[in-house]
């Protein structure tokens, strides 16, 4: 890294850990992986981008590259991507796409219009293993350059990859990752797609979607239920169960003791043995409920259960 220049990279606040990561294992450094702000629905503001951008330059640092996610691990966001895009294109940076949550709405005609700009990457990341159900781990990487992936990583090990072999060498993938030895991730996915079809693909990211639907209404007209962000931007429904008792307090008091709540009502249904959603904090706001819905197994009936389980959890709180 000493004949390189002070390399610096962006993504948004809400991004996933693994971009600042990359940035230690790279040697780039976690300290020049920049956060950019997000707005009230947890998408990255790209006139904040464009603005560390000149700064990192007036320092005397050289921007490379910006992550965009295309559905945030929290709030299920989508940066916007066209704009983002534009200012990459400006500044002559390469744009990367994180849809490793949300790329499967790709199958989905009625709703790929979330991932608007997403061509335009110059990589992307997505994991058929979350929003696709394919088992763990099923990890995919796309590379406009072609060949770009070979001529960065190739190490032309000759006791591997002979290139005298009475085949096309161009299957022996193996030196064009880091890793040498893996899991074949693509049979996994590859597997499925032949069995279910995009037909089968488009009707089961439909049904999630449409179910997300169902359970936002169900807790906008269920007393005590208020959602962090209204309307939900994907399948990641965030909300607060305000249980009977806090109800009339005072702001300040309500928000001090509401921290406590989702916790607490989580710790009594996994002692029931009912059913078990993720809780945390996030900036200024206190403990709420992240449900997903992704399992394609899950009904309305599951989720009139778990509306009601909460409830009759909060009453004693």
């Amino acid at each position: 890294m000493s004949d390189v220049p002070t390399l610096c990279c962006f993504t948004s606040e809400d991004s996933h850990y693994s971009i600042k990561g990359a940035a230690a294992v790279t040697g780039i450094g976690t300290d020049n992986c920049f956060n950019i702000p997000t707005d009230s629905k947890g998408r990255m503001i790209p006139e904040a981008l464009e603005m560390q951008i000149i700064k990192t330059k007036k320092q005397g640092m050289h921007p490379f590259f910006v992550s965009a996610t295309a559905g945030t691990t929290v709030y299920g966001a989508w940066d916007p991507l066209h704009q983002i895009a534009d200012i990459c294109e400006r500044h002559h940076l390469w744009f990367h796409v994180d849809a490793a949550w949300g790329g499967g709405l790709l199958l989905s005609p009625e709703h790929r219009h979330c991932l608007a700009g997403i061509e335009r990457a110059n990589s992307v990341t997505w994991n058929p293993h979350k929003l696709m159900g394919a088992l763990l781990q099923c990890s995919a990487c796309f590379i406009r350059q072609d060949g770009l992936l070979f001529q960065t990583n190739q190490m032309s090990a000759d006791y591997l990859f002979q290139q005298d072999k009475p085949y096309d060498v161009s299957f022996d993938t193996g030196d064009k990752a880091m890793q040498c030895g893996r899991h074949n991730d693509i049979f996994k996915l590859w597997l499925m797609w032949r069995s279910k079809g995009m037909e089968g693909y488009r009707r089961q990211i439909n049904h999630l979607m449409d179910l997300t639907s169902y359970f936002t209404a169900r807790i906008k007209e269920t007393e005590g239920y208020e959602l962090v962000v209204n309307p939900p931007e994907f399948l990641n429904i965030c909300f607060w169960y305000v249980p009977p008792s806090l109800r009339h307090l005072d702001p300040a008091e309500k928000k001090a003791r509401l921290e406590k709540i989702a916790p607490k009502i989580k710790a009594k249904m996994m002692e029931r043995g009912t059913t078990m959603v993720g809780y945390q904090p996030d900036k200024q706001r206190p403990n709420f409920f992240r449900m997903i819905i992704s399992n394609q197994a899950i009904t309305r009936q599951d989720l009139d259960f778990l509306i009601q389980e909460i409830v009759d959890i909060g009453r004693t709180m």
